[in-house]
């Protein structure tokens, strides 16, 4: 008779999964409060200590540690010396263990929870057994996940025992079982000792991709295990194409843009950068203004806003072509017009504020960046103007958002801004004048060339990206500060009667 060894902490779908082996004949071992729940459900047991011959100790910390259980489950049945072994020893063999862990990562995530509590959840018994019955594939099957019970039951039933690629994929999942447990153990355990020379990152594959950055990349897309606000991968497509390598990242850099923004805004975004922003007393103004800012840029683009979708902005975004649209909700006439674009990539994302920081890890060959997100946000006040033309009440909300924008611009950074929207960004240049110029010729050719605000992610430290912005019209600018050649910028913008503000905080963006 086939015995089966069960003992679980998530016992979805157990009984019925145990029922339909005791149906077919087997006997079933199981422990502690797994017991309990089988003998309720009348399923007859056998208790772990009747097969060990000794008594559940320490408050339970020791029960399956026991020859009489591992050599069950670890014999070899094509070796003759193991089976004699076991003879000799009155072992039984044991052809199926059913294990899954203490729930450490539920309990860890308590916020009150303490380190003994978090110790009392580190499973000893439960993992070895995992990994004997997962080095003994060949001869037993290891089941973790209640997702895999009616496979199981179904080849048992049909074959009266499991293949050889079914044990082995319950064997490669269960090593990932207890490698994912163990992982989230050191990390907690490392964290309490002030060790940080590890890193531990876990993601779920979310798709494959059709190729990365280019034709010839191999590329996939992952999760993390929880899902967070302003992400992609815990989002929902609504409808569209698969989205490609580029897509995703594209729409991560225009949520990071939406997360700074509480009033209804609105920006267009292309190669990571955005080409048009706006903020408006409604999310209508906030388009129509994003779009104006450059409606060519905008062709094969992403959208992104912080308000609900409404019909009178997807009527007018209709008839460009987008990649994607992500909002955190859409109105039902929103989707029935987008519905038309049949390509088009609709994705509702939650936007919910909150003040965690956001951990950010970048790949570099043979190694790993981590750093936190760039969330912070400053508001633009009178008191950080050096100059001695000061800003007024509409030059000063123009001032804020430029700073806004330009920290997600990638540096060197310029954005020209007037009345709430984008006019010119420049990006990426290998020096701060030849993207302040890229910025201010994108908002000349609109016919801006007046009362405009730039923004700077880095210090001005000469007068030239001063004396150029002057020429085309800008009278405030906005920038970090900290050069040791400050006061060369500051006269300058007194000689031309700019206004100068400075942050005291650098957002550059590689």
């Amino acid at each position: 008779m086939k015995r089966a060894l069960v003992s679980v902490s998530d016992k979805t779908g157990l009984v019925d999964f145990v029922k339909g082996l005791q149906e077919l004949g087997w006997e079933i071992i199981a422990t502690g409060g797994t017991q309990k729940l089988l003998e309720n459900s009348g399923v007859r047991t056998i208790g772990i200590s009747e097969v060990t011959g000794f008594p559940e100790i320490c408050d339970g910390r020791v029960k399956t540690l026991h020859p009489k259980v591992h050599g069950g489950i670890l014999a070899r049945r094509d070796v003759p010396e193991h089976m004699a072994t076991l003879k000799e020893n009155g072992i039984q063999t044991i052809e199926l263990v059913c294990v899954n862990l203490y729930p450490f990562k539920q309990t860890i995530a308590k916020p009150d929870v303490t380190m003994e509590d978090a110790i009392e959840n580190i499973d000893i018994g439960g993992p070895s057994m995992v990994r004997s019955a997962a080095k003994n594939w060949r001869d037993v099957n290891i089941v973790c996940d209640p997702a895999d019970y009616d496979t199981v039951l179904e080849e048992l039933r049909r074959d009266g025992w499991t293949s050889d690629e079914t044990r082995l994929k319950l064997s490669a999942k269960a090593y990932t079982h207890t490698a994912e447990y163990d992982m989230m153990i050191a990390a907690y355990m490392r964290r309490q000792a002030g060790l940080n020379e590890k890193l531990f990152l876990e993601y779920d594959l979310r798709q494959g991709l059709r190729y990365g950055e280019n034709p010839h990349q191999e590329a996939r897309f992952y999760s993390s295990l929880e899902p967070v606000p302003f992400s992609l991968a815990s989002g929902e497509q609504l409808q569209g194409k698969e989205l490609s390598y580029n897509n995703i990242q594209d729409a991560n850099a225009a949520l990071n843009i939406v997360r700074d923004f509480e009033e209804p805004f609105c920006v267009a975004l292309k190669h990571m950068n955005p080409c048009g922003a706006a903020v408006g007393r409604t999310i209508e103004e906030a388009w129509q203004a994003a779009y104006e800012a450059d409606k060519v840029s905008i062709y094969g683009g992403i959208v992104a806003v912080n308000r609900e979708l409404t019909a009178e902005v997807a009527m007018g975004m209709k008839p460009i072509f987008l990649e994607i649209v992500i909002a955190p909700s859409f109105s039902a006439e929103a989707l029935e017009i987008l519905s038309s674009k049949k390509n088009l990539r609709v994705m509702k994302v939650d936007m919910t504020r909150t003040s965690d920081p956001v951990p950010q890890y970048i790949s570099v060959n043979g190694g790993m960046l981590a750093q936190q997100l760039d969330t912070q946000v400053e508001t633009v006040t009178p008191q950080m103007c050096v100059t001695k033309v000061k800003p007024d009440a509409a030059v000063m909300a123009d001032l804020d958002f430029g700073w806004k924008i330009v920290k997600h611009v990638k540096s060197n950074a310029i954005a020209v801004v007037k009345d709430g929207h984008t006019i010119g960004v420049g990006a990426g240049q290998t020096n701060r004048v030849g993207s302040a110029e890229i910025a201010l010729e994108e908002a000349k050719a609109a016919g801006f060339t007046e009362g405009l605000v730039l923004a700077s992610d880095g210090f001005l430290p000469f007068g030239d990206t001063v004396e150029l912005a002057s020429r085309y019209g800008v009278t405030a600018i906005v920038q970090p500060g900290g050069s040791i050649r400050d006061e060369e910028s500051i006269s300058k913008a007194d000689e031309l009667g700019i206004t100068m503000l400075f942050t005291g905080v650098r957002h550059f963006k590689h």
